[in-house]
């Protein structure tokens, strides 16, 4: 038995180097949430730059043209934005809205300077970072790509120790040892936040009206 009205949903904000896994971990983490009949979805960016073969728009990324985009900014219709490598990115405040309304828990993919923004608009939005288990699994991980050269890798690497000495600004800290283990730490964090007091109250407030009716 449910409440009348959805509880709203929560955002999540979960940052990690590349080569940490968070990609994969945000997408297995909806499959096991919907299996716990939770909805949860991932924030679609917008972005100036062009689409690369095979990404659909609305699907990979909202694509707009740089003046699209500093009028959306302009109007204050992102949550975060940043220019990254000459290209633009953001989240969308409204839609974002609108799924939070609906019930949906929504995964932020973004970088410590976005985590930053949503924070300062949204205090209270609870932050997660992963870690890779050692700096050599993490080398490991970028060079089992097959797309980098060495000096792209060391960049990388490089790049991933400038974001990682941000983790201490999150909520939550999980090691990506185990992609199993990871998961599972990553969904308990959502599921333990539906299940506080208050949520539940609302969530279930027929149920608890009747069962305590004399």
């Amino acid at each position: 038995m449910s409440s009348s009205a959805p509880v709203p949903g929560t955002l999540w904000i979960v940052s990690a180097p590349s080569g940490g896994g968070k990609t994969s971990l945000t997408r297995a983490l909806i499959d096991r949430l919907a299996r716990r009949g939770v909805a949860a979805a991932i924030s679609v960016s917008y972005t100036t730059r062009a689409p690369r073969a095979g990404e659909q728009p609305g699907v990979h990324y909202h694509f707009v043209d740089e003046a699209e985009f500093l009028r959306m900014a302009a109007a204050g219709e992102f949550l975060e934005h940043a220019e990254v490598f000459g290209r633009r990115y953001g989240t969308g405040r409204a839609e974002t809205e609108r799924l939070l309304a609906c019930g949906t828990e929504v995964l932020l993919d973004i970088d410590w300077q976005g985590a930053r923004q949503v924070k300062a608009l949204r205090p209270g939005t609870p932050g997660v970072f992963i870690l890779p288990p050692s700096a050599a699994e993490l080398e490991r991980r970028l060079h089992g790509r097959g797309q980098d050269d060495a000096a792209v890798i060391a960049r990388r690497m490089a790049a991933a120790q400038a974001e990682m000495v941000h983790y201490g600004e999150y909520d939550h800290l999980i090691v990506n040892d185990s992609f199993d283990h990871a998961l599972d730490d990553l969904a308990a964090l959502v599921l333990a936040r539906r299940l506080a007091l208050a949520p539940q109250q609302a969530r279930y407030a027929r149920l608890i009206k009747e069962l305590l009716q004399p």
